[in-house]
């Protein structure tokens, strides 16, 4: 019968060549400084290499990975983010859009149902709309939202020879206005109807659960005393001062469970 154990010294022998062939092989092709470090390296002690007790070997960076593009182009992203800067500034209060992330909060429900219409009936045949009766176009608001956007360079670089983010925060504004009078044109729908919704979205970018990308650490909330997503009130309602809550969002109580 074949032994079934297997041959520990030769295995042992075989995990170091490949462990120090390996090694050598990577500083051949990455060049001879790295090469020449090979033996000093193999000679460093664990006790030299290993990090300290409860800390990782590099430190931790802060980042928000809700933080990123979904949906704008680079250009469309930095013209959202200054035009909603001039819709929501920072003052003495507190943080404007741009510090809010208001334009990661758009770019996120522009690849939502909400940018799709999913829930909205969109098929023909249709007809034109009264000004009472709000959006009532064919396009869908992920394709209205970067059409106005691509539209307020095109407004700016016509009139001013630069685009929207590089111009003034005064000239800025006055391009706003223009798409908030209709004194211009986006193709196949007023220039309006991207103004109202696109100040719509600002608004619900800055006070929104920060789950949604907008929000950044809940300053909106905080600049209005708001609690946000509270699990319960039933000990304060009771109390007749007014209770100032830290706030919470949906991704407290994920933590707290």
């Amino acid at each position: 019968m074949a032994n079934d154990k297997p041959n520990q010294p030769q295995d042992e022998s075989r995990r170091r060549f490949l462990k120090y062939s390996g090694t050598a092989l990577g500083g051949v092709v990455l060049g001879g400084v790295i090469g020449g470090l090979v033996g000093s390296n193999l000679k460093q002690t664990e006790k030299e290499t290993a990090p300290e007790p409860g800390k990782s070997g590099t430190a931790p960076e802060d980042r928000d990975y809700n933080q990123a593009l979904m949906f704008f182009s680079q250009d469309q992203f930095l013209t959202a983010e200054a035009a909603a800067e001039r819709l929501f500034p920072k003052d003495d209060l507190g943080p404007g859009a741009k510090e809010l992330g208001v334009a990661f909060f758009i770019d996120h429900q522009m690849v939502s149902q909400y940018g799709y219409n999913a829930r909205d009936y969109m098929l023909p045949p249709y007809y034109k709309a009264e000004e009472t009766q709000g959006y009532q176009l064919i396009f869908k608001r992920r394709e209205l939202i970067a059409l106005g956007l691509d539209a307020l360079n095109q407004y700016s670089n016509t009139k001013y020879q630069k685009p929207f983010v590089e111009i003034t925060p005064e000239d800025q504004d006055a391009v706003l206005t223009a798409f908030e009078k209709n004194d211009t044109s986006i193709k196949d729908f007023p220039a309006s109807n991207f103004f109202a919704m696109f100040l719509n979205l600002t608004l619900e970018g800055a006070y929104a659960d920060p789950l949604y990308g907008g929000n950044r650490n809940m300053a909106g909330w905080k600049m209005r005393n708001f609690p946000g997503n509270q699990m319960s009130y039933t000990e304060y309602v009771d109390k007749d001062e007014f209770v100032k809550l830290d706030p919470l969002s949906l991704h407290d109580h994920l933590e707290l469970g």
